[in-house]
């Protein structure tokens, strides 16, 4: 069933102009509470400690991943293409809608420290007793668990899946446009109108028509840019060094029967590792930062420290290491002592080959779980081919990594007691 409301409703966006909503049951669920939470927590989470304009929500970078997909399904229904299955229109636009309405405030550091996954947090919101299940349950009794099929991307129709997570999917399109935007950078930027003018379903999957490969190519070096420029900047991942410090030190001190000044029940139940489907959706990023600023007030001083560097954007300063071995990090770590710091907390090693990213993959790696589709093209004899197969650009920046490692640290208790410090010390940290 598809109630279409009796006026379109149109959100003015910076990056798509404008959002088009036609659907009862898409408005319904952009006005539940849940949905809503999602203005809350920030798209970038610490990216805006480096570049002050990423302030942008999930909120509407979902508004935005729903308008893509929503203008992807119009162009294969205006066009009659008869592989895409007209009644998965619905299911589609609801799963683009909803498929980060699960993460919580400063997403992906919450997650590594707390062992927590945002789609599952989705699924539990979508199958639990909130406003957006009543919303899914209107379209039919089952509907809830086919959107959240789409979102663990077990849903019989790859086609649906691909939409929304896929290596060209309207997810990553929107982010990469609208991150862009917000920090301010030309990285990002990409002829979304080209790409989907060549998207195509074929059976059972979408594809690109190969004369739109250019197009294409444009967008993965733009998504290539991005990642080396904005989302691996270590003044960022210095941030988030932080972040996680707190959080770690936190759940520390709470594991010990450490009594906080100032707590809340759902705070507590995260550091617990006992949250309940309604103390989650109560975590957004205002409670986390007034946790801070009332956690810089704690009697524990590292807590405290830690909190107030990040709130007034004290960030770790970082050097470059060629090769940091082990008798190295242990020669700063007991150098770090020596002064009265907690290695464990005032030292952290970063590399962005740790992180779950890939410009581009051109098929699912051994022992992987489900991987994201590849970009197919499709030429004028209908056969289909991987692009890396067609294009040099793309095989050139496939699995290609760029890095270095970077060790963290807090710059003023080294200024004042450098002369504690071996000149060994002293030139690695550039004190000299």
């Amino acid at each position: 069933m598809r109630e279409q409301l009796t006026e379109e409703k149109v959100f003015k966006d910076p990056v798509h102009d404008y959002v088009y909503v036609q659907d009862q049951t898409i408005w319904d669920l952009i006005n539940t509470k849940e949905f809503q939470r999602l203005r809350r927590i920030r798209q970038l989470g610490t990216t805006y400690l480096t570049f002050h304009g990423a302030e942008h929500s999930r909120f509407s970078h979902s508004l935005g991943v729903y308008e893509i997909t929503r203008r992807i399904i119009s162009q294969f229904e205006r066009n009659g293409y008869p592989d895409w299955p007209l009644e998965e229109r619905l299911v589609s636009l609801c799963a683009a809608l909803l498929h980060d309405v699960g993460h919580g405030p400063f997403s992906h550091s919450l997650e590594e420290i707390f062992e927590t996954d945002h789609e599952e947090w989705t699924c539990a919101i979508l199958l639990g007793e909130t406003e957006i299940n009543t919303v899914l349950k209107r379209v039919s009794d089952d509907f809830p668990e086919m959107v959240s099929s789409v979102i663990k991307k077990t849903y019989p129709k790859p086609i649906v899946v691909s939409l929304i997570s896929s290596q060209m999917d309207a997810d990553r399109m929107d982010y990469l446009l609208r991150d862009a935007y917000f920090t301010g950078v030309n990285y990002g930027t990409f002829d979304l109108e080209r790409i989907l003018r060549v998207l195509r379903p074929y059976k059972g999957q979408i594809v690109v028509k190969e004369s739109g490969m250019h197009a294409v190519e444009h967008y993965l070096m733009s998504r290539y840019q991005m990642y080396w420029q904005i989302y691996f900047h270590p003044v960022t991942r210095s941030s988030e060094i932080i972040l996680r410090q707190i959080f770690r030190r936190a759940q520390q001190l709470n594991s010990q029967g450490y009594r906080f000044r100032w707590m809340t029940n759902s705070l507590q139940q995260l550091l617990n590792n006992t949250l309940s489907l309604d103390d989650y959706l109560k975590l957004d990023e205002a409670l986390a930062q007034t946790a801070f600023s009332e956690w810089s007030e704690e009697p524990d001083e590292l807590l405290s420290d830690l909190c107030r560097r990040f709130i007034n954007r004290y960030l770790y300063k970082y050097v470059t290491i060629e090769n940091p071995d082990e008798s190295l990090l242990s020669e700063v770590a007991a150098a770090l002592l020596s002064i009265g710091l907690n290695p464990d907390y005032h030292m952290e090693i970063d590399y962005p080959f740790d992180l779950p990213y890939d410009v581009y993959r051109p098929e699912q790696k051994n022992g992987e779980k489900r991987g994201k589709a590849p970009i197919l093209l499709l030429d004028s004899e209908d056969e289909i081919s991987e692009i890396s197969v067609k294009s040099d650009i793309v095989r050139s920046i496939t699995g290609l990594r760029q890095g270095q490692y970077h060790l963290y640290y807090p710059e003023e208790p080294l200024l004042q007691n450098k002369d504690k410090l071996s000149e060994e010390m002293k030139k690695l940290f550039k004190l000299n």
